[in-house]
């Protein structure tokens, strides 16, 4: 078996030689293909692959085709909309994520965000305090679950979610209001923190009728996806609110226009942040190797996304 990571933002080394040892102690060729300049490389690489680790790398259908012995492709992260599923069911090869290795980095991400929103971008200007404000979660996953808790816990706000995936009795558990409808949580909460992935159903979902909604001095967090803001409604909201910010962990289409008119209540990371931590690079790297181990050896498809 051949089990190739592909990555052309590379893992930190302590996470490639983790995952190096744990194929090599299960008996499997390790190859590593990193830096890489263009989709050729890729696809040359995946060529005698068994078994595939990436990150934000994009695995077509065209990669996909040039892989006739890959069995397996584990994305090393939360997200998984940057490998074609449907070309990976219909050559038999199982996708996986590694849900919640990443989470706690994004959900840090997502607090530092705020308190830089809050702070007015430290443009010298007296700011605001996140204590006693209210935040509403949209998506209550591992990600949503510990920006709740560091949100409540840590910096004192007054915390809500919308998630009709999750058990409601589930979330009150821990101390967080449930919403029955998308569109009071977002009446109902100064800041709205986005974790819902992006598909068919959520790609330019956050639009106008939602964004309007938001109370005064409303802040819009995005540590999800660019594709689920409709981008022009957005632009609509910024230029008839003076009070509206949004703050993303990658930039959106026109984001460059929205820098030019509205810097002073938007930010955008140069690139996205949210799973760039040295923990969080070795851990979802570990989990990646890990399951393909056992998916060879015992046949555990746990973490399956395109079942």
């Amino acid at each position: 078996m051949k089990v190739l990571v592909a990555t052309q933002k590379p893992f930190a080394k302590e996470a490639v030689d983790k995952i190096r040892e744990i194929v090599e102690q299960a008996g499997y060729e390790f190859s590593l293909l990193e830096k890489y300049e263009d989709k050729a490389a890729l696809i040359d690489a995946v060529k005698d692959a068994n078994a595939l680790i990436v990150r934000s790398d994009k695995v077509t259908r065209e990669v996909l085709d040039a892989a006739p012995e890959l069995k397996i492709v584990v994305r090393a992260g939360a997200g998984y909309d940057n490998i074609d599923l449907e070309a990976a069911s219909e050559k038999g090869v199982v996708v996986m994520n590694t849900p919640g290795q990443n989470s706690n980095a994004v959900a840090e991400l997502a607090l530092g965000l705020m308190v830089y929103a809050a702070r007015g971008f430290f443009n010298g200007k007296p700011g605001t305090e996140l204590k006693g404000k209210t935040l509403g979660i949209h998506a209550y996953g591992h990600v949503g679950r510990l920006v709740a808790k560091i949100a409540k816990d840590g910096f004192g706000m007054i915390v809500s979610a919308y998630d009709p995936f999750i058990p409601a009795e589930k979330i009150e558990a821990d101390g967080v209001k449930v919403y029955d409808n998308v569109e009071e949580l977002y009446a109902n909460n100064r800041y709205v923190s986005l974790h819902i992935p992006a598909n068919e159903h959520t790609i330019k979902s956050i639009n106008y009728d939602l964004l309007s909604k938001m109370p005064k001095g409303a802040t819009l967090v995005n540590t999800a996806r660019k594709e689920v803001i409709n981008e022009d409604d957005l632009l609509k909201v910024m230029r008839e609110r003076d009070d509206f910010k949004y703050v993303s962990d990658i930039a959106p289409d026109n984001g460059e226009l929205l820098l030019e008119k509205y810097n002073e209540r938007c930010y955008f990371t140069p690139k996205k942040m949210g799973a760039q931590t040295a923990e969080a690079n070795i851990n979802a790297g570990i989990a990646a190797a890990n399951q393909i181990v056992n998916f060879f050896k015992n046949g555990d498809t746990t973490f399956q996304v395109n079942k």
